[in-house]
Formats: structure tokens, sequence, C-alpha cells
């Protein structure tokens, strides 16, 4: 089991300095780095301070000056923002800038608050249709010249300038959830990201049971790499603990009113929810976190992720957007890396 590391700007109020921000998200991926972490991930969203990040790749460049040891991944480009050409370009560029350290996760993306700004009418299938054409292309492109006669995009013979530093190409890794996702992730000889987000322990097995169905249909390929993404909260105490699971709830239910796309929106922030609100949000609470999350002190987050690894699981991404202060998650990673990560050494 490999461990590493889930991050984004995190901003809900608008005293938060986003320059602030981004330095503490630069020493949150240091102390992964020196701590033995084996990646840094960070994802794609556009006017959204809930998770700041325009553009992945950006923030991976300058992480790669600033580590020495990690992978860096995008979690993920979403794939109807990217044109084949653009993408294959930008990655193969960053790669080289990194000296070969760059993983691409794709996805087809999840907020309707996105889709409809940036590719207005655009629904989840066809979102899920423009990634299934993305990937082969962008691997062709990163082969050498190439035509493209899609449904969404066409171009004549192309090849992707520059060429990137690994070859063929980064790994490429598709955020999958339902069967035909894994599926086309397996078919295509790319690595499987899955979250259960709120969910139990349950959804993590249902969600293995998917991967191994697709690699059971397409014997040939040889079997991928997964990853499960999971909010996690290493704890000093139970009391600790419960506060942590406090803490994520308000942060999914945020997270539910941002994927909802109901609530007014300025200046890049929803319109903060009560108290109230949060408590009686239907099926978040803080109770179900406390159960369903890996939250914790660290004899239990080493068990719940044995459980994890004895399934099948490669690696554990610890997913730090939680609302926390900078100095609780600081404190929750250094546990993660000095009490738990050990365990699997």
């Amino acid at each position: 089991m490999k461990f590493s590391l889930f991050i984004h700007m995190e901003r809900v109020s608008a005293e938060d300095d986003e320059k602030r921000l981004y330095d503490e998200m630069i020493e949150l991926c240091r102390i992964a780095d020196e701590g033995g972490m084996h990646a840094i991930w960070t994802g794609e969203h556009h006017g959204m301070n809930f998770t700041i990040a325009p553009n992945p790749l950006l923030n991976l460049v300058d992480l790669a000056r600033r580590t020495k040891n990690v992978r860096l991944g995008t979690g993920t480009v979403i794939a109807p923002f990217w044109h084949p050409i653009r993408l294959a370009g930008e990655a193969a560029m960053a790669d080289i800038i990194m000296d070969g350290r760059l993983d691409l996760g794709i996805a087809r993306g999840a907020y309707s608050f996105e889709y409809e700004r940036l590719v207005p009418g655009l629904d989840a299938w066809n979102a899920g249709g423009r990634m299934r054409e993305l990937i082969p292309a962008v691997k062709a492109l990163w082969e050498g010249d190439y035509t493209h006669d899609g449904q969404y995009w066409q171009f004549p013979k192309t090849t992707s300038s520059p060429k990137p530093l690994q070859r063929p190409g980064p790994p490429v890794w598709v955020a999958a959830r339902d069967p035909s996702s894994h599926d086309f992730a397996v078919a295509n000889g790319c690595n499987v990201q899955v979250t259960p987000l709120h969910l139990g322990d349950e959804e993590v097995v249902s969600l293995m049971d998917r991967f191994n169905a697709a690699c059971a249909a397409h014997p040939q390929v040889p079997r991928p790499k997964i990853m499960v993404l999971r909010h996690a909260y290493v704890a000093d105490s139970e009391a600790d603990a419960r506060l942590g699971a406090e803490e994520i709830n308000r942060f999914y239910c945020y997270f539910g009113a941002w994927f909802k796309n109901e609530r007014p929106i300025s200046q890049g922030l929803i319109q903060q929810l009560t108290d109230e609100e949060i408590a009686a949000h239907p099926f978040y609470s803080a109770e179900a976190m406390r159960k369903n999350q890996i939250i914790g002190e660290a004899p239990e987050v080493i068990e719940r992720i044995k459980g994890y690894e004895a399934l099948g699981y490669d690696e554990f991404s610890f997913w730090i957007d939680t609302g926390m202060s900078f100095e609780r998650k600081k404190a929750s990673l250094r546990r993660l890396i000095r009490d738990v990560m050990p365990a699997f050494a």
C-alpha cells in the first residue's frame, strides 16, 4: 500500500487570503514529500473558491521545484474542458519540466456549476463520452502522427509537441464509479481512481468489485493499479476524532451544496450554510462521518487502511480538504506519516 496526498487551496470565506492558502498548501506538500509519501494529487476546478485549482499542471510544475521524490498527479483534469492536442502537449511539457514525475488523472467532471459555464448544455452522458474519446487520442498523439475523426473532435494529422519524458507517456488514471467507467479504464490500460465520498466501507468493497469485474473481462490487459481516495483524520484522542468528524461533516455539507448548484454564489463563494442547515442535512452527519470516513487515533486508522490493502487497493490517497485549520491539517498529516505509514513499510 502506497500513500499519497490529495489537496487543493480551500477557501470558504472572503477573509481567507489566497496567497496564504497557497503557501499553506505548499507546506503540506513539502511535509508529504519529506515524510516519504508516494504522490501528491491536485484537481481542476473553475470559478469555485471551495477548491481553487484552475489548472493543476501549473501547481504540479511549481511543486516539482519544491519537492524531490513524490510523483505529481492531476486528480483530475476535466476531459470536456480540454482539446486532445492541447492536453497532450501541455501534459508532455509538464512531464519534461517535472523530470518525468507526472501522473495524468482524467475525469468527466461532476459539478453542473462548471459545465454550464465552460460547456453550456453539457450533461454527464456527453461529458463521459468526451472522456472516452479524449484518452485514446492523447495517447495516440504522444506516440506520433495521428489523425482524429471523432464525435466531439476532428483534426488532421498531428503529433504531441513536445513528447513526454516518460515513454510512451505518463501513467493515465481514470476517475471511475460506474461499471462502464471501470471497464473503459481497464480496456485502455489506464489505472483507476475511486472515491466512496460520504459512503461507508461497503462502497469501498463495491468499487473494488467493479474494478475486479473489469479486469476479469479483459484478461489480456496487465492488471492496472487502483487508488482509493478518502477523507481521513488521524486524531490524538477520541475527543479530537469527534471534532474532526464534525469538521469533515461541515465540508461535505458545502460539497453537497455546490453539487446541487441551487444556492446563491458571489465572488466564487457559496452563500454560507447555517448551523441549523448543517444539523438538518438528510444524510450527512458528524456521526456518519465518524463511522464512514477514516477518522480516529492511529491504531484505528491502521486497521481500516489494512482492510483496504487486503481488498487489493494499491494506493491510499489522504484527502486533506476538510474545512479544518491549517494547523489541524498539518498535525493530522504528521501523525499519519509518523504513526500510520510505518505499519505498511
